[in-house]
C-alpha cells in the first residue's frame, strides 16, 4: 500500500489545503461550520504528512525520495518534478504541524471575513509546502512567490495598528529581493535548457555550463539576496518587526514558524546546493552579518516595550544561528541549523500564539500594562515558562540541541565565530526572562488585570502540542537528526570534492 501512496504523497499533501480552501470558498456563510471544516482540512493534512518520515529510508544517503518528475510545458521545459530529502521533510512535518494550531488560535479572534480569512491561511499552507518539495527551479519560484499574497492579505486585512503599511512593506521588501533570484533562475535555463534543479547541479559539477566561472558571483548572490531578505538577515530585517507586531496571531505564528525558513532553507539547497566555491568563498562577511545579526537583535530585543517586538526580534537573532551554521560548512554546524530551525518554528510559533492569547484578553501588547499575572493566570503562567524555557535554550528542551551543535560547528570553523555566537545564547536568557519577570510577577499593577481569566480548553489544546513537542525534541533528538544528518552529509560531500580539486591543481 506504501509503495502506491509514495508516488502521490507529495502531491497529496501539498494540495490538501487548497482543495479544502476551494471546498470553503463554496460554503455558506456560517462561522462556526467554517472554522471546524478549515481546522479538520487542516489536520488531515498534518496527519497525511506523517506518511513521510514514517516511510522515509535513512539509509538513503543524500537521495530525494518520494520523488514524481512529469514533464508539465514543454516550451520553456517545465516539469512537475517533486521530491523530499531528510531536510526538507521536516520542514514540510513543522507546516503541517502548526497550521491546525493556527486555525485553534484564530477560533475567537477572527470576527469579520471568517471565510476569507480561514481560506487565506490554507492557500498559504499550500504555498509554504510547495516551496519545499518543488525540485523544478520555476516550479520552486512559482511556489516562493505565491506565498506573498495571503501573507501580505492576512496581514493587511486582519491585523492591527499599521497593518497595511506592514503588509506593504512586507510585499515590496520580499518581491523586489526575488526578482535578482529570479535573474539567476532565468540565466541557468538558458545555458542549460532546463528548470530542474538535480539536472543543473550536475551540469555545474560536470563544468558543461559555459561562463559559468565569470557568472558565478552574481548569480550566487542573486539567489543568496532573495533569501537573505526572508531570513531575515541584517541588515535586511526591517520589515520583520512591523508584519510581526501588526499581524494577526495565526499570521505571525506562520510567518515566524516557516515563512522565515524559507530563507534558510535556499541558502542550503541553492547557495549551497549550486554554488559551493562562491559559498565559501563569500563565507566570511556572510558569517559576520549572521553574527551581527544575533548580537544586534538579542540587544534590541531587550530594550522593547512591545512584548511582540520581543519575540520578532528575537527570531532575527535565532535566525542568524541557522545562518552561521549553514556557513560553518561542517556537519554539527549543518546539523544545528536545521534542528534550529525546526526548534524555532516550534518554540517562537509557541510564544505568538501565547502573545495572541494576552491580545485578545487586553488588546494591548505593552509590556507595562501587565504585571503579577501569574496569580490570576497560573496556567497560562506556566505554559509561557515552559516555552521561554525552550527558546532561550535550557538542556533537555527543543532550542538546546540546535544552538549547542551550531556553537560547536562554528568553534570548529573559526574559533572567534563560536564565541561571539554563545554571547547570543546569554542574551537571550537576558531578555525573555526579564520580559517574563515583568508581565507575570509581582503585584498586579493594574486592577483589569485581576479579573483575567486563565487558558480555556480549546487554548490549552492549541499550546500543549507545541509545548510537547519542544520537550520531545529535546529529549530525543535523534528521531530528527538521523534523517537530517545523510542530507546534511550529501550537501557537504560537494566542499570535499572542491577542496580534492584544487589539490589535485
Amino acid at each position: 500500500m506504501s509503495s502506491g501512496l509514495d508516488s502521490s504523497i507529495l502531491t497529496l499533501v501539498t494540495f490538501i489545503p487548497l482543495a479544502g480552501a476551494l471546498i470553503l470558498a463554496m460554503l455558506p456563510r456560517r462561522d462556526k461550520e467554517i472554522r471546524v471544516f478549515a481546522l479538520v482540512v487542516s489536520l488531515v493534512d498534518f496527519i497525511v504528512s506523517l506518511h513521510l518520515p514514517a516511510h522515509f529510508e535513512r539509509a538513503a544517503s543524500g537521495v530525494f525520495q518520494f520523488e514524481v518528475n512529469i514533464p508539465w510545458i514543454s516550451s520553456p521545459n517545465i516539469h512537475y518534478h517533486l521530491g523530499v530529502d531528510g531536510v526538507s521533510m521536516w520542514l514540510i512535518v513543522l507546516t503541517t504541524f502548526l497550521t491546525p494550531l493556527c486555525v485553534l488560535i484564530s477560533w475567537n479572534s477572527i470576527h469579520g471575513r471568517v471565510k476569507e480569512f480561514f481560506i487565506l491561511l490554507l492557500v498559504m499552507e499550500t504555498a509554504l509546502l510547495g516551496v519545499f518539495v518543488a525540485l523544478d527551479l520555476f516550479l520552486f519560484y512559482f511556489f516562493w512567490e505565491s506565498t506573498l499574497i495571503p501573507m501580505a492579505l492576512l496581514i493587511g486585512m486582519y491585523g492591527h495598528g499599521r497593518k497595511i503599511y506592514a503588509a506593504v512593506k512586507f510585499f515590496l521588501y520580499t518581491m523586489i529581493a526575488s526578482v535578482f533570484m529570479l535573474a539567476g533562475i532565468l540565466w541557468l535555463y538558458a545555458q542549460t535548457g532546463t528548470f530542474d534543479f538535480v539536472d543543473i547541479q550536475r551540469a555545474i559539477q560536470s563544468g558543461q555550463i559555459a561562463h559559468f566561472s565569470t557568472a558565478a558571483t552574481w548569480l550566487f548572490l542573486g539567489f543568496f539576496v532573495a533569501f537573505a531578505v526572508k531570513v531575515p538577515l541584517f541588515p535586511l530585517h526591517t520589515w520583520l518587526p512591523d508584519a510581526h507586531v501588526d499581524a494577526p496571531t495565526a499570521g505571525s505564528v506562520l510567518l515566524a514558524g516557516v515563512l522565515l525558513k524559507m530563507g534558510t532553507y535556499g541558502m542550503w539547497r541553492f547557495n549551497l546546493g549550486l554554488f559551493p566555491e562562491q559559498s565559501r568563498h563569500n563565507a566570511p562577511w556572510i558569517v559576520a552579518l549572521a553574527l551581527i545579526g544575533i548580537i544586534y537583535g538579542a540587544l534590541v530585543a531587550m530594550v522593547q516595550p512591545n512584548m511582540k517586538k520581543v519575540i520578532a526580534y528575537s527570531s532575527i537573532s535565532h535566525l542568524g544561528f541557522v545562518v552561521l551554521g549553514i556557513f560553518s560548512f561542517t556537519q554539527a554546524g549543518l546539523d544545528g541549523a536545521v534542528f534550529v530551525m525546526l526548534a524555532h518554528g516550534v518554540s517562537t510559533g509557541g510564544l505568538f500564539m501565547l502573545a495572541g492569547i494576552l491580545y485578545e484578553r487586553r488588546h494591548t501588547y505593552e509590556i507595562s500594562e501587565f504585571g503579577g499575572l501569574a496569580t490570576p493566570m497560573p496556567v497560562y503562567s506556566t505554559f509561557f515558562l515552559f516555552i521561554v524555557l525552550a527558546s532561550v535554550g535550557l538542556p533537555l528542551l527543543n532550542g538546546f540541541v540546535g544552538e549547542f551543535l551550531v556553537l560547536s560547528g562554528a568553534f570548529q570553523a573559526h574559533a572567534l565565530y563560536g564565541i561571539l555566537g554563545a554571547t547570543g545564547v546569554i542574551w537571550s536568557a537576558g531578555y525573555l526572562l526579564w520580559m517574563y519577570q515583568r508581565v507575570f510577577f509581582g503585584k498586579v499593577k493594574h486592577d483589569v488585570n485581576n479579573a483575567l481569566p486563565d487558558l480555556s480548553l480549546r487554548e490549552r489544546t492549541a499550546l500543549l502540542p507545541a509545548a510537547i513537542m519542544a520537550l520531545v525534541m529535546g529529549v530525543a533528538p535523534l528521531l530528527w537528526l538521523n534523517s537530517i544528518d545523510p542530507a546534511v552529509h550529501n550537501s557537504l560531500a560537494l566542499f570535499t570534492q572542491m577542496a580534492s580539486k584544487v589539490v589535485g591543481q
